[in-house]
């Protein structure tokens, strides 16, 4: 698999160059477009399948069991995951290109943290993305707890109150991002830090960027957090930690696929990260986005219909890494091109196995977190729970955390939506009688995780996002008009499933 990824034939970033006309002129808006996009819609949602789909989930399996178990950004995995995507559109009879960029690759080569006195126990901890290292074998030392307030950690002040040289401070979650409270820590001298969740679950953090991190940090739980800090008011705890992790340059790059005709000032995209995180294969995060995708696009291939509008389809790299891959696109467009896409809609984790139907809130009918997205961004949410009404299928809305690929097409005023089944945030006991499945459990109990595998697929939640897939394709391959029907005001009673605070990728926290 890595010789065909390293030989795959790589061509320039292909992008419309016809003129804009704005969304009240070309073919994207007669009435005879109307026509065209329900047939081809009911065409697409007849003939992808889910069962074709798992297919494709079976290749990622395969190439990250052949390639240290994952598919990662910058490694043999994700480059063999990129060749065989490629291939499959070009047999398909698209115009394929690869996008190649540089990046910090991270991966995690040890996370321990054990009390060693006075009672002996092992406590899970995450490395935190572009921490220090320590030294091989890790190190022992007394834990200090940070007095907890509203900004535990994040100033000088919070560390006077005790001595913190060559100690591993232990602080709360909340208030600033981890690199604040990690940099505050070592301005006190210690030697580590150790950041405990404010909210059930593990916490799986970054620093943010290379070059910010100053102590070797790593996150654990909010119950392991608070034991201890119950341990430490008891008397001293002395810990063993190691955390270590390799950090380099390296290149890796985003597969884009459009059709050969179509008016380019309607250019369509839709997006689904490609690369898994070292710890797994990645096979609802993000294979199942990744093959969703790769189904539709090939049964629109199938197809005789002749799209009015360009579709552009792109599996992104580096998305685990900080949105990196959509990120070097958004950036590499001019405004003329920029001004050409007319909608972004992103497929990110459409099979999670304890999953909910979410729908991004264009519209911000749910009031939580992030306000609406552009103009455009309300209709694409309204045309999915359209469409998913139509079907019978329950749904609920989730806010836009800029955990995912929309984030930089939002940032430059592109409509965005799309779906999401749910990734560590907790499953309620309404969602589960809503939806099925287990409350209080996450939506996917592998995220991020080694178990990620093919076990970890609803293939009913893959079924009905396929389908959405399918029919927002079909559609707005020829019809845009709905972009500017206004949208009735909706109260939702929706929950949001991605969780709270800022990220660098969906799962990977920055802050509180």
């Amino acid at each position: 698999m890595a010789v065909v990824a390293a030989t795959a034939l790589a061509t320039p970033l292909l992008l419309g160059a016809a003129p804009n006309h704005g969304h009240g002129h070309g073919p994207g808006h007669s009435k005879g477009a109307s026509k065209e996009a329900v047939k081809l819609s009911r065409e697409l949602v007849k003939n992808a399948s889910a069962r074709d789909a798992y297919r494709h989930l079976q290749q990622f399996q395969a190439i990250a069991d052949s390639a240290d178990g994952h598919r990662a950004a910058g490694s043999l995995g994700h480059d063999a995951s990129a060749a065989y995507v490629y291939r499959q559109l070009q047999r398909s009879g698209y115009q394929v290109s690869y996008q190649t960029f540089r990046f910090p690759y991270t991966e995690t080569l040890a996370e321990k943290l054990a009390v060693v006195s006075p009672t002996p126990r092992d406590v899970t901890i995450k490395a935190m993305t572009y921490t220090p290292s320590t030294r091989v074998g890790g190190l022992t030392a007394g834990l200090v707890h940070v007095p907890v307030d509203d900004t535990s950690g994040c100033e000088a002040s919070d560390y006077a109150s005790a001595n913190f040289t060559g100690k591993i401070a232990l602080i709360k979650r909340g208030g600033c991002p981890f690199a604040d409270k990690q940099a505050a820590a070592a301005e006190a001298g210690a030697a580590g830090a150790v950041i405990y969740n404010n909210t059930e679950g593990l916490l799986s953090g970054t620093l943010g960027e290379a070059g910010a991190g100053r102590i070797p940090t790593g996150g654990i739980s909010q119950e392991e957090g608070e034991q201890l800090a119950a341990d430490l008011a008891a008397g001293e705890v002395t810990v063993s930690f190691e955390v270590r992790q390799l950090q380099e340059e390296r290149t890796t790059r985003n597969v884009i696929a459009e059709t050969r005709g179509g008016k380019a000032a309607n250019t369509v995209v839709l997006g689904a990260h490609l690369d898994s995180v070292t710890e797994g294969p990645g096979i609802n995060d993000n294979g199942s986005g990744s093959a969703g995708l790769l189904e539709v696009a090939q049964e629109l291939a199938k197809s005789k219909s002749k799209p009015a509008n360009k579709v552009r389809f792109a599996w992104w790299s580096a998305e685990e890494n900080g949105l990196l891959g959509s990120e070097a696109y958004v950036a590499g467009l001019s405004e003329k091109q920029r001004q050409q896409i007319k909608l972004y809609l992103n497929f990110d984790m459409i099979a999670s196995p304890n999953g909910v139907q979410f729908v991004y809130d264009g519209d911000n009918s749910d009031g939580v977190g992030a306000g609406p997205g552009p103009e455009g961004s309300a209709q694409l949410e309204r045309d999915i729970n359209k469409f998913l009404d139509s079907k019978g299928k329950k749904h609920e809305g989730t806010d836009f955390t800029g955990r995912s690929d929309y984030g930089p097409f939002i940032e430059v005023g592109i409509p965005s939506g799309g779906t999401f089944t749910g990734a560590e945030g907790i499953k309620t006991a309404a969602q589960a009688r809503t939806y099925g499945g287990q409350a209080d459990v996450a939506y996917d109990p592998c995220y991020h995780a080694a178990c990620d595998d093919l076990s970890n697929i609803s293939m009913r939640h893959f079924d009905v996002n396929i389908d959405v897939i399918a029919n927002a394709v079909g559609t707005y391959a020829h019809d845009l008009r709905s972009l500017t029907r206004p949208v009735k005001p909706v109260q939702s009673t929706g929950t949001p499933g991605s969780g709270g605070g800022l990220h660098d990728g969906h799962g990977h926290e920055v802050t509180e």
